[in-house]
């Protein structure tokens, strides 16, 4: 059963009540919804607290006249469509009528079934144009979400993606952690870009790269003669993201003076720049990221938990590459076709034996570490094929870990000792499924089985 679509609001300006009850009863009898102004000043204040589909109006009107109500819902919205009507038609008024904009302009005294057929005609003409901004920001939407997506399948990081797509279209403030490199500021870009403020400004500071009193001044701006050398008042970026997104870098380095002027903003919504004591409004979508462990630097006194509280409404947690495995090869691949674009060359591709090496090694700069690795990578390969011995030492050489952890139970069950065991074959086999799986002397399809297994369970 699909829902029926909501009865068109119609706004009926008049000045005479008679006019405004014979309309109301036969707008309503034709499955409209009737809102009634008595006189163009009453309109003007209803048009931003009702938003009509239709405004209809009388032009002749103390006061306030129905081409100012026209204006008037016109610059509330653009594609309202709004008719007017006369007792006292004349060619000027007509032609300023639609020199404004209106969508038709009738005569008075009016038959029921021609305002009827009007009406009908605004009600699909807003339709239609509803239906083609819906289109056209699905389209971008789209187009950004098969451009800008960060990239990746496994599932963790499915997870984070739908998470991030669920908190997109609010104005809650985010708080993104995770390691260095992981891509926080990818995740927060992926949001503004799924947003409603999308086609505003994305704004973005890392917190721990500037002094206290420069970052201030770049957050909150200042005002002239507030310190040596500000010769000039300055726009701090949360009034330059006005409509757009802010995007917090490494929040965690702030000091605690800072700390307390973040919080107002996220309370009050407003700013006092550098040297000033007026608040300015700010509307700005606040999205933050850290790599601490911002409620361990509580305990230790390093965070306000106020301002920890008012940043952490929504939550988004990136996992380390390390817990990514099965990614690596799809990063260094989108990486690879990237850098050849750039480049205007033919993209390179990674052998076997290198392919195994990154997906072998566990990646403790994440995907920052993954991408300069294969910059140097494309530097040093001559060819369209990359081999390891492009690859940076680190990347390549085995580190075998021991069988048995330090911590390990004193009694491991036989699960335990073959999940340790045949990760131990697979990391000395530089993660060579194949040749682990002759180690092992079981047949491929049952590593796989079992490392899917242990993926599930963890």
């Amino acid at each position: 059963m699909t829902d029926r679509p909501s009865a068109p609001t119609v706004l009926v300006v008049d000045d005479e009540s008679g006019i405004l009850q014979t309309l109301e009863i036969l707008l309503r009898a034709e499955g409209f919804a009737p809102h009634l102004a008595h006189g163009g000043k009453a309109a003007l204040e209803q048009i931003p607290l009702l938003s009509p589909d239709i405004v209809l109006s009388d032009v002749r009107m103390p006061q306030v006249t129905g081409v100012e109500v026209l204006a008037a819902a016109r610059a509330h919205d653009p594609d309202v469509p709004v008719i007017l009507m006369t007792a006292q038609a004349t060619l000027q008024t007509a032609m300023q009528a639609v020199n404004e904009g209106a969508f038709y302009y009738i005569q008075k005294p009016f038959r029921n079934d021609e305002m009827l057929a009007i009406l009908r005609r605004a009600a699909e003409h807003r339709q239609l144009r509803i239906e083609n901004t819906t289109l056209k920001k699905e389209i971008r939407r789209r187009e950004r979400r098969g451009t800008g997506a960060p990239i990746g399948n496994n599932r963790a990081w499915l997870e984070v993606l739908k998470l991030a797509e669920a908190v997109a279209p609010t104005d809650s403030t985010v708080l993104v952690t995770g390691e260095s490199g992981t891509g926080k500021e990818v995740v927060a870009r992926y949001i503004h870009d799924l947003s409603a403020r999308a086609d505003a400004a994305f704004h973005s500071i890392n917190c721990g790269a500037l002094p206290e009193g420069l970052l201030e001044s770049e957050l909150f701006g200042h005002v002239k003669g507030s310190f040596t050398g500000a010769v000039r008042d300055k726009e701090g970026l949360f009034t330059a993201a006005a409509g757009g997104t802010f995007f917090l870098d490494e929040i965690g380095e702030t000091t605690p003076a800072t700390q307390v002027k973040l919080l107002r903003v996220l309370q009050h919504r407003e700013v006092i720049p550098v040297g000033a004591t007026d608040a300015r409004p700010i509307d700005t979508r606040i999205i933050a990221a850290t790599n601490r462990d911002l409620e361990e630097e509580i305990k230790r006194g390093g965070f306000r938990r106020d301002l920890f509280y008012r940043l952490n409404v929504i939550a988004v947690h990136l996992p380390p590459l390390r817990d990514r495995a099965d990614d690596v090869l799809l990063l260094a691949e989108s990486f690879l076709q990237r850098s050849a674009e750039q480049r205007g060359e033919e993209v390179k591709r990674l052998d076997e034996d290198a392919a195994e090496a990154l997906q072998a090694y566990q990646w403790p700069g994440n995907v920052r570490e993954l991408e300069n690795a294969l910059e140097r990578a494309v530097i040093l390969s001559a060819g369209t094929s990359i081999g390891i011995g492009a690859l940076p030492e680190r990347v390549t050489e085995r580190r075998a870990e021991p069988l048995v952890a330090e911590r390990s139970t004193p009694n491991p069950t036989l699960d335990t000792i073959e999940r340790a065991y045949i990760r131990w074959v697979l990391q000395s086999e530089a993660g060579n499924k194949t040749r682990a799986a002759e180690v092992l002397g079981i047949d491929p399809s049952t590593l796989h089985r079992k490392l899917a297994r242990y993926e599930g369970d963890a």
